[in-house]
């Protein structure tokens, strides 16, 4: 049977002389396989966010098109493959430019400080990439919940001081290969402590000890997250970085904030 003459509106001539900076589809789950230090992958699932650019003189694009190319490729989403997929969906939707970005939980085996409990922490993490004709962008994204214990409060108080937990976000500019773990790992180090899903009693006391022995302001996190990355261990230092750190203060009706950033961003497309 021959397929049916459909009318191709998306393709039609538009006369409002509009540009639009990003058209595609936004909140698709899908399963992906990222890669992992221990297991060498791990299966998980994302949020993907996938747009072109959209000239003036067309009235819209191909939506199914996005879903039928980042299927193609979701099992395979290392860097090379996910710019790869990109200028794939760059071209074969006529545009100028292309943006994606998967979101998605990263698991890791971590055991109790003490009696070696075993649990499994997750981390959000995300990959982000745009492509021109010339122009190839990826970051990598991470954040970690850490505990911080106040510095001001531990000096003033008689005892005891108060702790919170926070979240640290930091996005790099990929220039070489490194694990994600290793940036989690990094991160936990400059806070006062990194969190657990399993403690018991033994390491409830260490990790409280070691929270007050190591207290931090939020300012003080970022300065060392900074000064981490700065000296990461990757053949290519990293070109650009960002920093955040938000502690969920447990004595104020308010988080407290500080970010700092390294380096300088090529031009971005998006």
């Amino acid at each position: 049977m021959n397929a049916p003459n459909l009318r191709d509106i998306q393709s039609e001539h538009d006369a409002r002389n509009v540009p639009l900076k990003k058209v595609g589809v936004c909140g698709l789950r899908y399963p992906v396989t990222v890669l992992d230090k221990i297991n060498k992958t791990q299966n998980t699932t994302a949020v993907v966010d996938l747009f072109v650019n959209l000239p003036h003189n067309y009235k819209g694009t191909h939506m199914s098109r996005f879903v039928e190319i980042f299927h193609k490729h979701y099992s395979t989403i290392a860097m090379n493959h996910f710019l790869a997929m990109l200028n794939e969906m760059r071209e074969k939707l006529f545009a100028e430019h292309a943006y994606g970005k998967i979101t998605f939980p990263f698991f890791m085996k971590k055991n109790a400080p003490i009696t070696a409990t075993p649990g499994i922490m997750s981390y959000m993490c995300s990959y982000e990439g745009s492509v021109g004709k010339n122009e190839r962008i990826f970051f990598i994204a991470v954040e970690v919940p850490v505990t911080t214990v106040c510095p001001c409060s531990k000096a003033i108080s008689e005892y005891g001081a108060h702790n919170q937990r926070g979240i640290v976000r930091v996005k790099l500019l990929y220039s070489d290969f490194f694990w994600i773990e290793d940036v989690i790992a990094a991160i936990e180090s400059c806070a006062s402590s990194g969190l657990y899903s399993g403690l018991k009693r033994e390491d409830e006391k260490y990790v409280t000890e070691h929270a007050y022995d190591n207290p931090r302001f939020v300012e003080d996190v970022v300065r060392d997250v900074y000064l981490a990355l700065r000296s990461f261990p990757v053949a290519t230092p990293f070109a650009w970085f960002s920093v955040e750190a938000e502690n969920y203060e447990s004595i104020h009706n308010h988080n407290a904030y500080a970010c700092a950033e390294y380096g300088k961003l090529p031009q971005e497309i998006f």
